[in-house]
């Protein structure tokens, strides 16, 4: 069987998939995270007082606790085979890709294993995020107000 044949092949066996409902299900469980997220923020902003901005990075680090603690219960990739680019779109799906690549090569080794392979997904974000925000910096201190606030 040729390559182009066993492409037909393939293809004439793959399920269809309805883009609408796609659609519907990345909105809702999308949504849902980021409900979530706002009512934890608000609890912050209640329960301790916070303003809108100090409660931001504790919602994010409860919001990161709970992606990995659901990957670790295989919760979170059911999840997201369910509401597809959804639960992968949010802070909760790169924790939860992050998570998945540590527990899946934990037994190579800390180092090569969950190190090498965390950091191989991880890279490219951390790089992109330290050169996007140098450039911004560089932008802020040529066009910025000179410090003012």
């Amino acid at each position: 069987m040729s390559p182009k044949e066993y492409k037909q092949f393939a293809k004439s066996r793959e399920p269809a998939r309805s883009i609408g409902v796609n659609c519907l299900r990345a909105f809702l469980v999308g949504g849902l995270i980021c409900v979530l997220g706002q009512f934890i923020q608000n609890m912050f902003m209640h329960f301790f007082k916070m303003s809108e901005t100090q409660a931001g990075n504790p919602t994010v680090a409860v919001l990161i606790i709970i992606s990995v603690i659901l990957t670790c219960l295989g919760v979170y990739d059911k999840l997201a085979q369910w509401a597809g680019a959804g639960s992968a779109v949010p802070v909760t799906g790169f924790a939860n890709s992050m998570c998945s690549a540590a527990l899946e090569h934990r037994s190579e080794g800390l180092v090569l294993g969950v190190g090498g392979h965390m950091f191989r997904l991880a890279g490219s974000v951390i790089v992109f995020g330290t050169v996007a925000a140098f450039f911004v910096g560089i932008a802020h201190l040529i066009f910025g107000t000179g410090g003012q606030h």
